[in-house]
């Protein structure tokens, strides 16, 4: 059975958000301190982890953080009053793999997960087939391995969070064609919210920030104004 683990110290909250999922099918884990969520996501395994901002204990920004340097990949899906665009980018930056800003519709919460699923299922039936492997893609001074998700740049590897991998490598496959927010949005995180949008621009900022000698004029990920991005191979 799929476990969700939901750190959030608004008890009425944990509760509504317990009851739709375990109406969905998941078995869940309630926790109100920052403290006992890190614990519990560090001893048990989850399938995914919703993951309050504001705690007591430790917050949500230091539990993604721990997290993530301790090399655990469960998915965390932040929960936040705040409305402030940095949180938001900080959280994604860290390794959350989505946001979502109170007050939010528990119908909204399970749609979220179940795309973050879908997502994680396709690459894993990706990885255990037993077809031929994917080529590396060389593009100038970049060279991308799909089954390995490692990416180089003149020869070094660079880390990337999985979501920017699949980012990067979905703007590849497509390169000299502009692609909408929209569209990335649907292709890279599975849901159609036209209002998530920003989670787009913010993932493709840190990838210039990984590959592009100057972010500020990016050679490879151009900006198509009014719409959304295309990816060019610089000569």
């Amino acid at each position: 059975m799929k476990k969700v683990l939901v750190v959030e110290d608004d008890l009425s909250i944990g509760k509504l958000l317990e009851y739709n999922l375990v109406k969905e099918g998941y078995e869940v884990d309630v926790v109100t301190d920052g403290n006992e969520g890190l614990k519990r996501a560090l001893s048990s395994e989850y399938t995914i982890i919703l993951l309050d901002l504001m705690l007591p204990g430790k917050d949500g920004m230091d539990i993604c953080r721990e997290l993530k340097q301790e090399k655990n990949d469960t998915p965390i899906i932040m929960l936040t009053a705040k409305d402030s665009e940095i949180d938001k980018i900080i959280g994604l930056e860290i390794g959350a793999d989505d946001y979502i800003t109170k007050p939010f519709s528990p119908r909204e919460v399970v749609a979220r997960i179940k795309a973050i699923l879908r997502r994680s299922n396709k690459s894993e039936v990706k990885e255990s087939s037993l077809d031929v492997s994917e080529e590396e893609l060389v593009l100038n001074d970049l060279t991308i391995y799909p089954d390995k998700y490692e990416v180089y740049l003149k020869g070094k590897l660079i880390e990337f969070t999985p979501k920017e991998f699949e980012l990067l490598l979905y703007l590849a496959k497509h390169k000299n064609r502009i692609l909408s927010r929209e569209q990335l949005l649907l292709a890279v995180w599975d849901y159609d919210y036209s209002g998530e949008t920003r989670i787009v621009d913010v993932h493709v900022s840190h990838l210039r920030e990984k590959i592009e000698e100057n972010p500020k004029i990016p050679v490879y990920i151009k900006t198509a104004r009014g719409f959304g991005y295309k990816f060019e191979v610089p000569k």
